[in-house]
């Protein structure tokens, strides 16, 4: 077992990981930012090691400052949490090159599977069902117009290297292509360093489902049941719930399977995530793995008693799997909702600033995922995450219900800080929602109608 990890992120996921660590007795290094240096990971670590200034690519994304860290401090361990640099194969490779375990897939999983034109590839030789589209990205503008016209509009064009829903450009019209493509090829290399992209078949309505497996180094896959991840902004999440509400539980089980065998031909080791799309029919297709841990993992943490952390860090340390498929028994539901520092009202524009008071939720079967408190400041540097408010109950209206009140709840308050909580809420109150009848294309629907009471605020 590891005796020191070194915790390479920051905000709650840097939290998170730490207190895991810290109930198996594992001592911890956090690197961070300037920004971060009076962050609460900070404070609880054992030790904490200032890697650069706030800036992530001179920070979170410097590779050569974190494993100098992780070597200064003794680690044997790195815990990459998400974001950053960890789907970062190149990261992997160095990490093992100095001798430090990196808790995730081995390198050349994650460049098999982190990059999508590869992860497409692998999907079809692993007889998952992939969207219509070009998975071969060197063709350039000219093949990627051909590609979409044969697949016919709407398309979205995505970044190979892409994630977290940035670098991904809908085209409705063939007139719009050529200029979409080439911006979305400059966003992707701004954002990722990788000006490749792909062109698929754009489902407008569709739902958005996602299976968590984990696997160990010894052939042993299993999966934790799947989530619902159809509520979303700019193609990222705002809401998240498990099991994925009005989906039959026969076609839970069927992806489970398909992941699982898709898993372990892959060589898969740690925890990770398929995600695919379900037409209006029901027809599922592959879209992308997520070689790390979600942001929305507490969910099934909730519904199966799972410390997802946890084993993560066991197989990373070469332990077998002590669960078995059919020692994953989901129970109840549970739902997630992102508070962000960021206004709705203008079209979820990013509002950092100082926070003067924080009261969290509370009550049963509430969890709140957070790094914040009141004297947190929320900058442009970084991600706008705030807090994750998750709940479980027997049933979907005691979900729902429970939800609303653990939002009503949170008090977030500072000088031109404003977060999603009241949109939140009406999302949980929608009539598509409640009933589960929403699609990818919900948080759109609602800002296209006017609100009676005045934008969200």
């Amino acid at each position: 077992m590891f005796t020191t990890v070194l915790i390479a992120n920051r905000g709650e996921i840097a939290l998170r990981v730490l207190r895991t660590c810290r109930e198996m007795g594992i001592r911890t290094v956090v690197a961070h930012s300037t920004a971060d240096r009076d962050s609460a990971a900070v404070r609880l670590a054992d030790e904490a090691v200032q890697i650069g200034p706030a800036a992530p690519r001179r920070s979170y994304l410097n590779s050569a400052a974190i494993v100098a860290a992780a070597l200064q401090t003794g680690a044997d361990a790195v815990h990459p949490g998400y974001g950053f640099l960890s789907e970062s194969a190149e990261f992997a490779e160095i990490c093992q090159a100095h001798g430090l375990t990196l808790i995730g897939p081995a390198p050349q999983v994650i460049a098999r599977l982190g990059d999508k034109v590869s992860a497409r590839r692998f999907a079809v030789e692993a007889r998952l069902p992939v969207l219509p589209g070009g998975a071969d990205p060197a063709g350039g503008a000219a093949e990627a117009a051909r590609v979409a016209g044969s697949v016919g509009y709407p398309v979205v064009i995505k970044a190979s290297a892409g994630g977290g829903g940035r670098a991904m450009t809908v085209v409705h019209e063939r007139g719009d292509f050529a200029r979409a493509y080439a911006a979305t090829r400059r966003d992707a290399l701004t954002l990722f360093g990788d000006p490749r992209v792909y062109v698929e078949k754009y489902l407008d309505a569709a739902r958005h489902v996602e299976v968590q497996i984990l696997a160990d180094g010894h052939g042993n896959v299993v999966h934790l049941g799947a989530r619902d991840c159809s509520v979303q902004r700019r193609r990222q999440k705002l809401i998240e719930e498990t099991p994925p509400p009005n989906l039959p539980a026969a076609t839970v089980e069927h992806l489970g399977e398909l992941t699982v065998r898709a898993a372990r031909a892959a060589g898969y080791v740690g925890a990770g995530t398929f995600e695919y799309v379900l037409d209006e029919h029901g027809t599922c297709y592959f879209i992308e793995v997520n070689c790390r841990l979600q942001v929305e993992h507490p969910i099934t943490e909730m519904v199966t008693g799972v410390d997802l952390v946890r084993e993560q860090i066991l197989v990373a340390a070469g332990r077998r799997l002590t669960l078995r498929q059919q020692d994953i028994a989901p129970s109840g539901v549970a739902i997630e909702c992102r508070v962000n520092a960021e206004d709705p009202a203008r079209g979820f524009l990013p509002t950092p600033g100082l926070i003067e008071r924080f009261v969290p939720p509370g009550g049963p079967f509430t969890r709140v995922d957070t790094h914040a408190s009141a004297g947190t400041r929320i900058t442009a540097d970084y991600d706008p995450l705030i807090a994750k408010v998750a709940v479980w109950a027997p049933t979907r209206a005691q979900a729902l219900a429970r939800a609303d009140r653990a939002l009503e709840e949170t008090l977030l308050e500072g000088p031109g800080l404003r977060t999603g909580l009241p949109f939140l809420r009406e999302v949980l109150a929608h009539p598509l929602f409640r009933y589960a009848k929403h699609t990818t294309c919900l948080v759109e629907q609602m800002m296209s109608m006017p609100q009676p009471g005045g934008p969200w605020s």
